[in-house]
Formats: C-alpha cells, sequence, structure tokens
C-alpha cells in the first residue's frame, strides 16, 4: 500500500482561510492518501517564531508544505518560507492581498502562492477588538470564503499538488490571485442569481480589507478609527449575510454543488440532495 502523502501546513498569525485549511483537504477523517502536520505561532508573525515553527515542520518530513499568513511580504513569513526552501520543501504561500506586491519575488524563489483578495484583514485595534469581536469576524469570513468558493479553490490547488506526489512527480504550484470571478467559478453556482450574491459577497469583504487597513495603519485619531473598525465589521457581517442567501438559493433549487473526497483522495460531485456522489469519469446511473 502507497505511503500518505505528507503535507504539512506553518500557519504564522490567522487570515480567514487559516484556521480550517487542514480539513478541507480531509474533511471526514477517512482519507487514506494524506498525512498533514500543522505547526503554528498563534497571533504572533515575528521572525523568531516563523523561524522556529517552520524549523519543527521539517520534523515531519512533509513532500509540500502550505504557509498561512498576512501579508507574505513581511520578515517573518519570508522567514518561514526561506527555511521550507533551503530544506528543498515545494512551498505554497497561502496569503492576503498586499501579497501581490511580491508576486515576482515570490515566482523568482520558486514558490507557489494563492492570493485570497477577500479573505480581509480583522479591525485589530484595541478599542474595538476583543475575543468575541475577533471570534464573530472570523465565523462571518469563513462562511464568505466557503460559500463563494474561494476555499474550494485553495483546496483544490493543495489536492493538485498531493496528487502529482502520488504519482512520484515533481508538483507544479499554483501560482494564483482568487477574485470574485475565480473563486466563484469554483464553487459551481447552478442559478445566476445565486452566483451574483455571492460576487457581492466577495467584493464586500474586499473592501472590507481595504477599511480595516485604513484603521488599523493610517487612521491616528483614535475615535475615527475605532468608528472605521466597527464599520468594516458591519460590512463582514452583511457579506455572510449575502453568501448565505447565495447557498439558500442554490438548496431551494436542490441544486448544490458538493464534493466531498473519497477515502483514496478522489474528489466526488453530486447536485442532488437525495443522490450518491460519483467520480466525474463515472456514468451517471452508477454510484459509489
Amino acid at each position: 500500500m502507497q505511503e500518505p502523502v505528507r503535507i504539512g501546513f506553518v500557519k504564522l498569525g490567522n487570515i480567514g482561510t487559516a484556521p480550517i485549511v487542514e480539513f478541507l483537504l480531509d474533511e471526514r477523517a477517512e482519507r487514506g492518501d494524506v498525512s498533514t502536520r500543522t505547526v503554528g505561532a498563534g497571533s504572533k508573525i515575528g521572525t523568531v517564531e516563523a523561524e522556529e515553527v517552520a524549523t519543527k515542520l521539517l520534523d515531519f518530513k512533509p513532500q509540500a508544505a502550505i504557509v498561512l499568513s498576512p501579508n507574505a511580504a513581511l520578515p517573518g513569513p519570508t522567514k518561514a518560507r526561506q527555511v521550507l526552501a533551503e530544506a528543498g520543501v515545494p512551498t505554497i504561500v497561502v496569503s492576503d492581498g498586499p501579497t501581490k506586491k511580491v508576486l515576482k519575488q515570490l515566482e523568482d524563489g520558486g514558490f507557489g502562492y494563492i492570493v485570497v483578495e477577500g479573505d480581509a484583514m480583522i479591525g485589530a485595534r484595541r478599542e474595538f477588538l476583543d475575543p468575541v469581536e475577533m471570534a464573530i469576524f472570523n465565523s462571518d469570513i469563513i462562511k464568505v470564503l466557503s460559500v463563494t468558493g474561494a476555499l474550494k479553490a485553495v483546496t483544490d490547488e493543495i489536492d493538485k499538488v498531493i496528487d502529482a506526489l502520488k504519482k512520484g512527480e515533481r508538483p507544479v504550484l499554483p501560482r494564483l490571485v482568487l477574485d470574485k470571478e475565480r473563486a466563484t467559478e469554483a464553487a459551481g453556482f447552478s442559478n445566476p442569481y445565486a452566483r451574483a450574491k455571492a460576487i457581492a459577497a466577495y467584493e464586500v469583504s474586499c473592501r472590507v480589507a481595504a477599511m480595516t487597513t485604513e484603521a488599523c495603519f493610517l487612521v491616528k485619531d483614535w475615535e475615527r478609527y475605532t468608528a472605521l473598525a466597527a464599520a468594516a465589521h458591519e460590512a463582514m457581517r452583511v457579506a455572510s449575510v449575502l453568501a448565505d442567501e447565495a447557498r439558500e438559493i442554490e438548496k431551494a433549487c436542490d441544486s448544490l454543488l458538493r464534493s466531498p473526497h473519497h477515502d483514496d483522495g478522489a474528489v466526488l460531485s453530486k447536485r442532488k440532495l437525495i443522490e450518491k456522489p460519483r467520480r466525474s469519469e463515472q456514468p451517471k446511473g452508477d454510484v459509489l
């Protein structure tokens, strides 16, 4: 029996994609073709923590690694991927909009990347953000990224890497910027109104990123930045409502795309609630 592919995750700080990314690959803990390990530094993103967690991941001997962080241009994420690259580990950067500033640098370094434009920064100001607000924001953004297809796009790209490694091939690392079109295409909407709502949700989330950046880095008056951070979080709440409405349309039409993993790692699909998921090459009458 073939040994499972070893995929490692380094998490520095947090983005909306980070909390559940490894679970997206094995949603029922039944896959036999992949083994994952995650090493994180909590909310910290400095170079000391980055070097420590990346070095620790090497004990797992990963065949590929994913580094998740805000703004991959920062010294901490840069250090983490350097540690992995020096060890010869194919490495993919998953990050947010500011990472677009260093795409050429990432390509020159041989790294893959997935930039999730709608993965908005949180309103991290002491006058506004407490643990409850932080948790609520993350629940909202996870819903937006899930329904709009951003998380599915990330999962699909990592699955391609796993498939290549299973075949003994060196994987082609993704170089992808996830805008509203690419994200919602991955979601596989069948109803145009559902996709329209998802596009709206993703665009609102992108705007939230601009608002929180302004609140955290540009505005100095505390009353102004507190109000702006609060407004950004209200916008994210609305985005999550739009995303929920998009999914409800698909459910009402009994056309919601579900793409579970088979135990062997194959991605199955189904539309109707009461039907079995199938491999893409299966005739419609056959079921697993």
